[in-house]
């Protein structure tokens, strides 16, 4: 459905992603991780067609997205950066009527087709009661269900999540990525979320790719991973996989150092 071929992006003189190749399946789960400035975000932007890359290209079902106009690349495809923002006083379903725009345009009136994805847009991010709830009202769960409501409300078999549990507690990160997996597994949505909580990427991923410095140094399945030594070096972390249950993903369990003395302020 989704894939990219040695994709190069720049800013200025610094070469942000340097030749990322991506290929997805419909109905997968790819965890982009990596440290921050490793290219996750970049390589999103790049996959959605938000940046012109300068080497490379990216198609949706074989057909080059450079050819494709912004509305038709939303029919095929929603992107959720990392911190939307919208009017306080707006409501649920205002913001989720937002997500039609692709199919509505500027002068068509909403039909029943509009009405009826919008509605299921809700009551598949569990939503429905909240409608006339305003933005500023929500919980943070609440809030970025909502987003990811208005980016369902596209019809897109195609989601690009940008850090979707990030300032969220871990009670509304579960929430977040419980629904995530809902919609690959019941709705066959293709998700692509950058993410940086490792356990949470093994846990609910199908395969992840691991960045660095704007490159793809590893692609594969969490077991893999595990066995590559690749997190402790691109981290810079000391720690070890562990296997919580032998049917379920590895964890990875960071070993902390105690200070041998206390840290004090210099003079």
């Amino acid at each position: 459905m989704l894939s990219c071929s040695n994709l190069s992006i720049t800013y200025g003189a610094r070469r942000a992603l340097e030749r990322f190749t991506l290929t997805l399946e419909p109905g997968e789960i790819r965890a982009l991780i990596g440290p921050n400035g490793s290219g996750k975000s970049t390589a999103l932007q790049g996959l959605a067609g938000m940046v012109k890359p300068v080497e490379g290209s990216v198609a949706i079902d074989g057909a080059p997205i450079s050819g494709m106009t912004r509305r038709q690349i939303a029919h095929r495809l929603s992107f959720l950066p990392q911190q939307p923002t919208a009017p306080d006083e707006m409501t649920v379903e205002q913001l989720v009527r937002q997500g039609r725009f692709a199919h509505v345009g500027l002068f068509r009136r909403y039909d029943q087709n509009d009405e009826d994805a919008i509605a299921w847009a809700m009551e598949s991010t569990g939503l429905s009661a909240l409608a006339e709830r305003s933005l500023s009202a929500l919980s943070g769960g609440e809030r970025q269900r909502a987003w990811i409501s208005a980016a369902l409300a596209q019809e897109a078999k195609i989601l690009l999540l940008d850090e979707p549990t990030s300032f969220l507690d871990i009670g509304y990160q579960i929430e977040v990525l419980d629904l995530v997996h809902r919609l690959s597994r019941d709705r066959g949505v293709t998700v692509v979320m950058a993410i940086h909580d490792l356990n949470q990427a093994l846990s609910i991923c199908d395969r992840i790719s691991l960045m660095e410095r704007g490159r793809m140094v590893f692609d594969g399945i969490a077991t893999d991973l595990a066995q590559s030594g690749l997190i402790e070096r691109v981290f810079r972390v000391d720690g070890q996989f562990v296997q919580i249950s032998p049917d379920g993903p590895p964890h990875f369990d960071v070993h902390l150092q105690r200070w041998a003395e206390p840290v004090t302020r210099p003079a």
